[in-house]
């Protein structure tokens, strides 16, 4: 299998513009995400519709293509991006690399290329199990639920399942709860495909752009880390991740 990775950039973010070019270190956040996601992978292009970070990436030597500004999610970008790369470049896989995760482990992205041993997988992605209370009923960290054989069921922002009976400070300890780690891999088909579908019901009350896959029969396989990502979205984020550092 040959696998191809893709971390989508842009620079508006309602909490958090130029989020990309913030700098960690001496390096810009965009060139952390990059040169840990290539001690996984051969082949890496950021896919961006903003100048500043297009010229940030040339500046540190990587591999960077120009996108559309319309695009709807980084999904969409990473799509285009892969149509862009394959009129030059052969793969089977596309490594999805969210570019607000610049600690993001090669070891994540090992395993979620191990899921395409599978010839029937066509999308997988990454879980980690939940440990805190806290964390099981933060909206802002999707859960996911899935069938015997790690195919996801369903993903929600409310814990999922239901623990009747229990007190909700035990839910955690009663059962494997499961937290979703937004890093996916398409088959480069499937991805054009998925770009083309409407938005659904359950995507719109959830604001989960997967369950639009789900609805419309795709199966998406898990794999688990246990590594928990360290997601930038507001300054404060970086500050915090700073001192981790």
């Amino acid at each position: 299998m040959k696998f191809a990775g893709i971390i989508p950039a842009r620079y508006q973010s309602t909490r958090f513009p130029g989020k990309p070019l913030a700098m960690i270190k001496n390096k810009p956040m965009i060139q952390w995400v990059y040169e840990n996601a290539s001690k996984a992978l051969g082949q890496v292009w950021v896919a961006t519709d903003d100048e500043r970070i297009f010229e940030a990436v040339r500046a540190f030597g990587g591999n960077v293509v120009e996108t559309l500004p319309t695009h709807q999610s980084g999904t969409d970008r990473c799509a285009e991006a892969a149509r862009i790369v394959a009129k030059d470049t052969d793969f089977d896989v596309v490594v999805n690399i969210q570019g607000d995760e610049p600690f993001i482990k090669p070891e994540q992205i090992e395993v979620l290329k191990s899921c395409f041993q599978d010839e029937t997988v066509d999308v997988a992605t990454l879980v980690k199990k939940i440990e805190t209370e806290e964390e099981l009923f933060n909206p802002n960290r999707p859960k996911v639920v899935m069938d015997a054989k790690r195919n996801a069921l369903y993903f929600s922002r409310s814990p999922i399942p239901f623990m009747r009976g229990e007190q909700e400070a035990n839910w955690h300890v009663k059962h494997s709860f499961w937290a979703h780690i937004g890093l996916y891999a398409f088959r480069a088909e499937v991805l054009q495909q998925l770009t083309k579908l409407e938005q659904t019901p359950l995507e719109l009350a959830e604001s989960l752009e997967q369950l639009r896959w789900l609805e419309n029969g795709y199966k998406i396989k898990t794999a688990e880390t246990s590594f928990r990502t360290i997601g930038i979205d507001t300054p404060e984020d970086l500050e915090a991740a700073l001192q981790l550092f």
